[in-house]
């Protein structure tokens, strides 16, 4: 069975650099890394969509080209049960953590993330891996300073990337390949031991 890769982010020109496109963009450079291949648009699901191989597993990675609180429209054409679901992996944003932090879970809630919501609910089951992607800023103790209120919530999460972050995604996205690539060909309980 095909492991199903999806990117969570907004998908117009304005949107490419925000924080809320963290996941579409580790997902573009996960793609880029394994050599997958032209990226191709799927009228179908409304997404753009590339195949290929991970070692001996085959991937197909999707970035919905809907809204983000519209995403399981698009994921709903590749995942058909609840049993495929478990070879889903969703890459996205978190605000609950750290910038740059990682945590890779499985069958959780999800947070108020709306992309995930989405997916939740058009797949009928939480239990489908997902890659979360810090994006708060820290404080002094380095925990992470989520902004108050759903304004400020919005603003932050669709503001673009400072420049010193913006230089750090690199090994941000780097890092989110060798979780994506762990749980495909290690197994999800070794690659949350080895990323959490």
């Amino acid at each position: 069975m095909t492991w199903v890769i999806v990117g969570l982010g907004n998908p117009d020109e304005e949107h490419v650099r925000t924080r809320h496109n963290a996941g579409r963009m580790a997902v573009e450079y996960f793609a880029k890394k394994n050599g997958l291949g032209e990226w191709k648009e799927d009228k179908k699901s409304r997404s753009f969509v590339v195949r290929g191989a991970v070692g001996k597993q085959l991937v197909v990675c999707v970035l919905p080209n809907t809204y983000m609180n519209k995403s399981g429209s698009a994921v709903s054409h590749y995942i058909k049960s609840v049993k495929a679901a478990e070879k889903l992996i969703v890459v996205y944003d978190e605000l609950d953590l750290p910038f740059g932090k990682l945590k890779i879970v499985f069958d959780r809630g999800s947070g108020g993330h709306k992309g995930v919501e989405s997916i939740a609910r058009a797949l009928k089951t939480k239990a489908f891996v997902r890659v979360r992607i810090g994006i708060s800023r820290v404080n002094g103790k380095g925990e992470p300073q989520k902004p108050q209120g759903e304004a400020a919530v919005e603003k932050f999460i669709l503001g673009e990337f400072s420049s010193a972050e913006f230089a750090q995604l690199k090994d941000v996205c780097q890092r989110t390949n060798g979780a994506i690539t762990s749980v495909i060909t290690d197994g999800r309980e070794k690659a949350m031991n080895a990323f959490n």
